[in-house]
């Protein structure tokens, strides 16, 4: 039996590939009657720590990353409605009542994609990929692939389309 699909996690980077890859994810809730988990991880930057540096210079740098963290997801928010404003022309209302969580953790986007699934619980997970030439071929990208190799769940994988295609970006 097919697990019925009611909860689908989005793992964006941002880019255009990943805002139509989220035309597939609205598409998909809308027709199972799901919920959209958006995920965009914020890769940890390395730090080289003295033996000097205080405790208090750590917080603090802790501190400036939560806010960072903050600012993305009111940033994601912000583009998600500009974006389903211009996408329901192409797949119908509604699309921001679709998304029940945005979710911005600070780690390595393969482990946060792989960790939010199980979570929250999510039956499918949509991200796309940046296949470009005849390496396309080859490799799926590092992201997509490893997800796809490491989990048991179903995963979509929406390329970028051709420039051949009829899609106008500036109103997506």
């Amino acid at each position: 039996m097919i697990p019925k699909i009611k909860n689908i996690l989005y793992a964006t980077d941002l880019s255009k590939n990943s805002s139509y890859a989220f035309l597939y994810a609205a598409d998909m809730a809308k027709r199972y009657n799901a919920r959209i988990v958006i995920l965009h991880s914020v890769e940890p930057v390395r730090h080289i720590y003295t033996v000097d540096m205080s405790d208090r210079i750590e917080a603090e740098f802790r501190k400036a990353k939560k806010q960072e963290r903050e600012t993305d997801i009111e940033e994601i928010q912000k583009g998600l409605q500009e974006f389903c404003k211009k996408a329901e022309i192409q797949i119908g209302p509604p699309c921001v009542e679709l998304v029940s969580k945005i979710l911005v953790p600070l780690g390595h986007p393969v482990e946060e994609i792989l960790k939010a699934a199980d979570e929250e619980g999510c039956e499918a997970i949509v991200l796309g990929t940046h296949g470009k030439g005849f390496l396309r071929q080859t490799f799926l990208g590092s992201v997509a692939g490893s997800v796809l190799e490491r989990t048991r769940k179903p995963v979509f994988i929406i390329p970028l389309p051709s420039e051949k295609t009829n899609i106008d970006w500036d109103k997506i």
